[in-house]
């Protein structure tokens, strides 16, 4: 576990470049918050809409610039506790706004699939879950980044499944099936994590 943490965290090393020139832009985080939230608000409707190829890399950008912000604020000084729940704000909304439009593709522009519409309901409720005991353990004082699943390996397998789509029969159920059994496993390791700190206060 502590393997995948060092691997997430080389992951935001890879965003040092692009973070110095924000900032030497006076760009602020917030405004990176808002743009990564228009993008994704794009990648639903393009999902919606059918176009999943396309809208692979968009999540992808989304994704990209939700790992700026946050890098920038620590970067520029501009941490503040407000910065930091409207950062959690949008990023429980763009985890959902994608499954969603899946939602409405599923409902309107393909044949339906109880499979699909199913693995949407599921991911839907087991994504929320991993950020929301994270945010009730550190309410609690603990820090809580434990788990296989985030919300970066959500945005990449669900990246994977759209991009792949067109050449492969039902990749995009194979990566909702991936992300609604993974986050309700990370949320039971979480949940068992914060049990484990707790358990003698």
């Amino acid at each position: 576990m502590a393997k995948l943490t060092q691997v997430r965290k080389s992951a935001y090393y890879l965003t040092e470049p692009a973070v110095r020139f924000l900032a030497r832009k006076h760009i602020t985080p917030t405004t990176l918050t808002l743009l990564g939230f228009l993008i994704t608000l794009g990648a639903a409707a393009l999902i919606a809409t059918g176009h999943l190829f396309i809208a692979g890399f968009v999540v992808l950008v989304a994704g990209f610039f939700d790992m700026l912000d946050g890098a920038l604020a620590r970067r520029t000084n501009q941490v503040t506790r407000f910065g930091a729940v409207l950062d959690s704000v949008f990023d429980r909304v763009s985890d959902a706004v994608p499954l969603l439009g899946i939602l409405i593709f599923y409902l309107f522009f393909r044949e339906q699939s109880a499979v699909g519409i199913l693995l949407v309901c599921l991911a839907l409720i087991g994504a929320p879950l991993v950020s929301y005991i994270r945010a009730r353990a550190e309410a609690l004082g603990l820090e809580c980044q434990v788990g296989l699943f985030t919300r970066a390996e959500r945005v990449i397998v669900l990246a994977v499944g759209l991009l792949l789509s067109p050449v492969v029969d039902y990749a995009l159920n194979i990566a909702l099936a991936v992300i609604a059994v993974f986050s309700f496993v990370t949320a039971g390791q979480r949940l068992v994590y914060v049990w484990q700190r707790t358990k003698t206060k």
